[in-house]
């Protein structure tokens, strides 16, 4: 294996035969390529699935109110659905075993005004359950709490976007913020892993908001968060029960279905964490098959290799050759050649993913990457059997006997 003899022949026989050992290497070093890329790109797949599911809680029902498709009970079609503050109470009532938290929502655009500066943000009205929903990080202060909606206090939590737009350097704590001509003390900053747009959403008691417009009790969802023990079949009974209960509160037709929505966050993220795995495994599978062809590949280039090398080995063997060096002699070479040609091309796969990571991101695809094991087992594999490719032909090719290997046809 270390002969320095046999590596000046081998390194002689690639000279003589650039172009043949070019389409070894290039078939060898593509398998692993697409392989690696392939892997990659499914791993940014499911990135993105789960940070799509990262922002939000996944033990949550949100709940829409809709317009009715069918009379019901006396009331025509196409009504519009309203929520209220007795939804939430009934809610809680009703539903204890499988109720963790509630709290509405209740958004309005409009323009916040700070001295000299102003923009137009989006407020939401909330209860202090929402924090756990979207997972609202503080960065000071604190959130909405319940003596705030007891007291309709006027006061706000606002994103880390907002304070940065509005109050530069300042210490944003106890602040006043004009929001639609009336004034609101700033009581805490979050930060949200939802990006710029969640960062840019101010939130208030929604009993304030009520307050505000009338002293209305309405409001735009609900959104209820469930124990994570009862699982994914227990959020489908909850939903199930809720809608029924719901539809029958608001005298909307069983049949209805677009009276209420309700989107259950668990089962979401179930279902795409299915469909992640599942794409994962249809791209795993791509990336054997280029494997699978270049092993193909390489066993065919070595077997006529071999061929082609039958009178020079016909000649080794009359000059006494043993029949295992001219095997060591070709199986080196193959070993060789694959060996480098699937480290250039596991090398490139994984420069290419670091390289295209962002520009992958409009496609749906969050951090492509190939953990180094997997990279290492997939060119590990290749080069045993481009090992196994030059063996094979160079047993065959051993086991001729010179006379008729140099015979010329």
């Amino acid at each position: 294996m270390f002969s320095r003899d046999r590596w000046q022949e081998i390194f002689e026989t690639i000279r003589k035969n650039k172009l043949r050992t070019f389409l070894s290497g290039f078939t060898v070093a593509l398998g692993i390529f697409i392989f690696i890329m392939l892997f990659g790109l499914g791993n940014g797949l499911k990135n993105t699935f789960a940070e799509f599911f990262m922002d939000d809680s996944t033990n949550a029902l949100f709940i829409y109110p809709g317009k009715t498709t069918k009379a019901y009970k006396g009331f025509k079609k196409d009504r519009r659905i309203e929520f209220d503050n007795t939804d939430l109470a009934d809610i809680k009532a009703n539903f204890p075993f499988y109720l963790e938290d509630i709290t509405p929502r209740i958004s309005r655009s409009a323009i916040v005004k700070y001295k000299n500066e102003s923009d137009n943000y989006t407020t939401r009205a909330v209860a202090p359950g929402h924090q756990k929903v979207e997972k609202t990080i503080l960065m000071e202060g604190r959130f909405i709490n319940q003596r705030d909606l007891m007291e309709r206090t006027k006061v706000i939590v606002i994103g880390r976007l907002v304070a940065e737009d509005l109050f530069k350097n300042e210490n944003v704590i106890g602040k006043y913020l004009d929001i639609g001509n009336v004034m609101f003390r700033v009581v805490g900053v979050f930060q949200d892993s939802g990006g710029d747009r969640e960062e840019r959403m101010i939130y208030m008691p929604y009993t304030t908001r009520q307050r505000i417009e009338k002293d209305n009790d309405k409001v735009d969802q609900i959104v209820v968060t469930f124990p994570p023990r009862i699982g994914n079949a227990g959020s489908l009974a909850f939903e199930k029960k809720l809608r029924l209960f719901l539809k029958q509160k608001k005298a909307i037709d069983p049949t209805d279905s677009s009276g209420i929505f309700v989107n259950n966050s668990a089962d979401n993220f179930k279902r795409n964490q299915q469909f992640a795995n599942v794409l994962q495994w249809i791209v795993t599978f791509v990336g054997l098959g280029t494997l699978i062809a270049g092993i193909i590949g390489i066993s065919n280039i070595m077997v006529f290799v071999v061929k082609e090398r039958t009178k020079e080995l016909g000649i080794r063997k009359a000059l006494g050759a043993t029949p295992r060096s001219v095997i060591q002699l070709i199986l080196q070479e193959s070993i060789f050649i694959t060996l480098i040609s699937g480290y250039i091309g596991m090398l490139l796969g994984i420069l290419l993913l670091k390289n295209i990571d962002l520009k992958l991101e409009d496609f749906f695809i969050k951090n492509p990457y190939v953990d180094n094991s997997t990279a290492l087992w997939a060119t590990f594999i290749l080069v045993v059997f481009g090992a196994i490719a030059g063996y094979i032909p160079a047993k065959r090719a051993a086991g001729i006997k010179p006379i008729i290997a140099l015979r010329d046809e």
